[in-house]
């Protein structure tokens, strides 16, 4: 009859109080308006977006283009100067003797110049490449497969801020369950002290068992502000991961999980790609270590100036030039070559290894977080049946302490047991969420 009452009551006051009602609407709408949404998705991509690390991307294909450019540029003809200034202790000279023979023969007299012992020449050359056997275009491929390792690598690196993510997101979620469920806790108590205190005023409690309600009130209310604490320490963390402006007021959507999906066991980690991009390198690297042991073909022209010049009979500055195509083979490579292509091959291996283990250890990794999965939904089976036992028995507890059968000691710790078991569910539930995210993370589905 009293509830009936004050809900009449209460009814007629809010007709009696139309604006007070239009009031609370007014004044609530921009809180819905303005309150900021996010998912675990949401703040991933923020955090890998606004992660310091992600600028490499732009610097590794600056490199690789100027690698690129460089190695293009081998195309192009190659240009040198020399210079030299000499002095010999001798130089060619025609014998004597051939000169009075001819001078004989002419019937007059055949001289021929010497040489000066100081000679000058400058000489510049331009070659132009035809055929490297490859070399250039090995180290093009070795510059695309290098980039490649170095996003992978990058990749590795960034995907690991997952992990990080997924701790503070679902960490926040289990202190906001908390939070709630001790705030619920506190709303009892404070019910509880208002139910005894009356008992005292009619001598049916006293003031130890309203101090023992008021000592648990202060222990909840020490419990929320460690809890508010912790949550922030966390929030300001994700902030500065993602660079979002995230408070308490801040909804972290608690993410629908889809156990079916957990079926996929197709292994996408960023490892995998970049053992298969250090496969690739090796292989460039043995084009590379091929095409540098074969002939070089290419064309050439000099010009000069210089005393004496082609004409080594003129004993002074001349101007001459030579043109034509060179070919040159360098086989000291080839002594070397297959102990190179050997230590290729074991690098290769060593990577093949690193790949079988790392899928060992994550098989290993995922086959935990399964059983660990299945657990919690066992155990959330029970939760429900617990919470609801417990609630029968602190309702039971609460009227037998109204009939005096009972103290409010024990009250408490039926209360108190019945919100253990609650947050022990709301635990489950973030474990298990998470737990299933941390799965999905460790095979990138």
């Amino acid at each position: 009859m009293r509830k009936i009452e004050k809900i009449k009551q209460d009814k007629s006051n809010s007709i009696r109080h139309p604006k007070s009602g239009v009031l609370f609407i007014l004044l609530t709408i921009p809180i819905f308006l303005f309150a900021q949404s996010l998912t675990i998705e949401t703040c991933q991509e923020k955090a890998k977006a606004n992660y310091p690390l992600v600028k490499q991307y732009g610097l590794i294909e600056q490199t690789a283009q100027y690698n690129i450019s460089n190695a293009n540029k081998g195309y192009l003809p190659q240009l040198s100067l020399s210079a030299k200034a000499t002095y010999q202790s001798e130089v060619t000279q025609i014998p004597a003797v051939l000169g009075q023979t001819l001078s004989e023969i002419a019937k007059k007299t055949i001289t021929f110049p010497s040489l000066s012992k100081d000679q000058y020449q400058a000489v510049a050359e331009a070659n132009q490449l035809i055929w490297d056997g490859g070399v250039i275009a090995a180290q093009k491929k070795i510059t695309h497969a290098g980039t490649e390792v170095e996003k992978q690598k990058l990749d590795v690196d960034l995907f690991a801020l997952n992990e990080r993510i997924n701790q503070l997101f679902f960490g926040i979620l289990l202190m906001n369950e908390q939070i709630r469920q001790n705030e619920i806790l506190i709303n009892e108590l404070e019910v509880d002290m208002s139910r005894i205190a009356a008992y005292k005023q009619n001598g049916v409690a006293n003031q130890a068992d309203l101090d023992a309600l008021k000592v648990e009130r202060l222990n909840a209310g020490q419990h929320d502000t460690e809890l508010k604490s912790t949550r922030k320490s966390y929030l300001i963390m994700l902030s500065a991961y993602t660079r979002l402006t995230i408070d308490e007021n801040t909804e972290l959507i608690k993410p629908e999980i889809n156990l079916a999906s957990l079926n996929d066991t197709t292994n996408h980690r960023p490892e995998l790609k970049l053992f298969d991009a250090q496969n690739k390198m090796y292989e460039s690297q043995k084009l590379l270590l091929n095409a540098g042991n074969l002939p070089k073909i290419g064309a050439f022209l000099q010009g000069g100036y210089g005393k004496p010049g082609l004409n080594m009979f003129t004993d002074g500055f001349s101007p001459f030039y030579i043109g034509g195509i060179r070919l040159s083979w360098n086989f000291s490579g080839l002594y070397s070559q297959k102990n190179n292509l050997n230590k290729l091959e074991v690098s290769k291996k060593m990577d093949d290894i690193q790949k079988e283990t790392f899928l060992f250890n994550n098989s290993l990794l995922t086959k935990q977080q399964r059983t660990e999965i299945e657990k919690l939904q066992s155990t959330l089976m029970n939760d429900d049946e617990i919470i609801r036992l417990r609630g029968n028995i602190k309702k039971s507890t609460s009227a037998k302490v109204d009939n005096g059968t009972l103290t409010v000691t024990d009250l408490i710790r039926e209360t108190n047991t019945e919100n253990q078991a609650i947050q022990l569910k709301s635990l489950h539930e973030i474990q298990l969420i998470l737990s299933v995210y941390q799965l999905k993370n460790s095979v990138n589905n």
